[in-house]
């Protein structure tokens, strides 16, 4: 086996981390909360201009919590994004819930308005709505909200926004997490910043977020002894993590202008190359978490062979998610696709490619890895 040499997206310190860490240590407060998790929820509720926060273990806690708390339960159905991460799905079935994937749109590579009607109609006419939508912001960039959240009005179903890959993205002025009922946050090693792992939940509700703490923290009831009313969950973050987490969120701002700066040159280098990146969309501005191209001919197998090569060389490269509605454990779960073509979901699993964006890639790396491509398509 090759040791990589460079990898897809590595966590970068910014050095800030250590002041927090060193705090904690100092005071003691090692156990689960304390004054960094407090500090962390404040400070991303600022940044994303949010009421309030819950940090969590993780990303997926995140969206468990946020489900919970929408209402979703045993036998219910719950629309979402199908071009994602397991994560965005896997908490709806820990409810007793059922999905419904709804295909993707060019553009954005994220849910498509059209897809998203067409389920709703399907679900009027056999009279069973759906208790709430995930509508995930794809590698960082975010979904037509313009176009999306009118639809999910016009029903009353309530939306989870799972920006777990899109911390700092921007829509229209105002920052991803922010558009749902609920938004969720993952900071996972591999995410624009991390906490080891981790994840938040955030909302306008200062209600719902009360809740959610609530239950990630045991549901024990506010008396001097334990009580618990209601199942509760070990899923809150622990104080040494949000320590990492402030530090890493100092630096978020120029994580971004870098990986911007890794695609475009990525999409400079290229540009002779039958391939094309993922759109930015208009007055919107991803954090640009991962580098996606997409292969304008020779399909999957062609992707297999730049992944081979970057493999060959030490680097990592990754296809882009396979489609929920594919995977086997999701077979008999309904699909809601946007064209008669087949599912545009499928089309771009089978010819996008995930490219190296850490924060520290060098210049050279750069080249390296462009040349590379560009030697598949000589």
């Amino acid at each position: 086996m090759i040791n990589k040499s460079i990898f897809l997206s590595p966590p970068a310190m910014t050095g800030r981390e250590f002041q927090y860490l060193y705090e904690a240590f100092h005071t003691n407060w090692i156990a689960p909360l304390g004054a960094n998790v407090s500090a962390f929820e404040r400070e991303i509720c600022a940044y994303i201009r949010a009421q309030d926060g819950a940090a969590l273990s993780s990303g997926t806690a995140a969206i468990f919590m946020g489900l919970k708390a929408l209402g979703v339960g045993q036998g219910d159905t719950v629309f979402c994004s199908d071009l994602t991460f397991a994560a965005s799905c896997f908490p709806i079935t820990y409810l007793g819930a059922t999905p419904v994937f709804i295909d993707s749109e060019e553009g954005s590579c994220n849910m498509s308005p059209e897809a998203l009607t067409l389920a709703f109609q399907k679900s009027e006419k056999d009279n069973r709505m759906p208790k709430a939508g995930v509508i995930v912001d794809l590698y960082g960039n975010p979904a037509d909200y313009d176009r999306l959240l009118p639809i999910f009005a016009q029903y009353d179903v309530p939306v989870l926004e799972d920006s777990a890959e899109a911390l700092g993205s921007v829509y229209h002025g105002n920052k991803c997490g922010t558009f749902g009922k609920i938004g969720a946050f993952s900071f996972n090693g591999n995410k624009i910043i991390t906490t080891s792992g981790g994840g938040m939940a955030v909302s306008s509700s200062t209600e719902i977020i009360e809740k959610i703490r609530f239950w990630a923290t045991q549901s024990r009831e506010p008396v001097p002894y334990y009580e618990h009313r209601e199942i509760g969950y070990n899923l809150r973050l622990s104080n040494i993590s949000a320590g990492i987490g402030r530090g890493q969120l100092e630096g978020l701002e120029k994580k971004i202008e870098k990986r911007r700066d890794i695609l475009d040159y990525y999409t400079a280098a290229l540009k002779r190359c039958p391939v094309r990146f993922i759109g930015r969309e208009e007055n919107t501005r991803p954090n640009c978490w991962l580098s996606v191209l997409f292969l304008e001919q020779g399909g999957i197998a062609q992707a297999n062979r730049v992944l081979s090569a970057l493999e060959a060389h030490g680097i990592e490269g990754r296809h882009v998610w396979k489609p929920m509605h594919e995977q086997p454990v999701f077979a008999a779960v309904p699909f809601v696709s946007q064209g008669v073509n087949g599912a545009f979901s499928s089309r771009l699993f089978e010819t996008g490619i995930c490219l190296p964006s850490g924060d520290g890639l060098t210049e050279m790396q750069l080249e390296q890895i462009t040349d590379i491509i560009r030697d598949c398509f000589a």
